[in-house]
């Protein structure tokens, strides 16, 4: 082999092999089960109780969520929500967690009743039937990470209390963003 035939395999294998490296590593999707770093916050081993992991941010500028839940005229239950923060992300978005930005789970009672990318949302009052129920808003990450603080999801709680006279009350949590489950209270 002469020294010109080494230098053009020597160049030649320095242009092909990174893109071929970097064809077998993470692309910041999630993948059997698992999520791969970001630069954004650390992905902790815990999981909320949907089995969705957290991702620790710093509580200085940590995204926040408040909710706030009133009777419709029509029938039904407005659930406004204020951020801080935070950002809804546009539908299609890359799933890739970017600082401050991402969708929002309502859930009654601790189940999933929709995935917000807005501030407004009108509940169906088959969800809330007569009785007390917890609609809690959390917020996630575009890559399903759940945005956490101190270990705990970032979300609010506003309790419902439904009567048989069709009179309804919402008293809202703070909206600290950083509230626990109320299961069990």
């Amino acid at each position: 082999m002469t020294p010109w035939t080494r230098r053009t395999l020597a160049a030649l294998a320095v242009c092909l092999l990174p893109p071929l490296g970097a064809a077998g590593c993470t692309t910041g999707h999630a993948h059997g089960g698992t999520v791969s770093s970001s630069p954004v916050g650390k992905v902790l081993d815990g999981t909320d109780e949907t089995g969705r992991h957290l991702r620790e941010v710093d509580r200085k500028n940590a995204p926040e969520v408040g909710v706030e839940v009133t009777p419709h005229s029509g029938g039904g239950w407005d659930v406004r929500l204020s951020f801080r923060h935070f950002r809804c992300s546009a539908p299609g978005t890359a799933p890739t967690a970017v600082t401050g930005r991402g969708l929002v789970h309502l859930l009654v009672d601790g189940h999933q009743v929709a995935g917000l990318r807005t501030r407004a949302y009108r509940l169906p009052d088959r969800l809330v039937p007569h009785g007390t129920h917890h609609v809690t808003a959390r917020l996630y990450a575009d890559d399903g990470t759940v945005w956490a603080v101190h270990g705990r999801p970032v979300q609010s709680t506003a309790d419902i209390t439904v009567s048989d006279v069709e009179t309804a009350t919402a008293t809202a949590q703070p909206p600290t963003g950083t509230e626990t489950p109320v299961a069990g209270k």
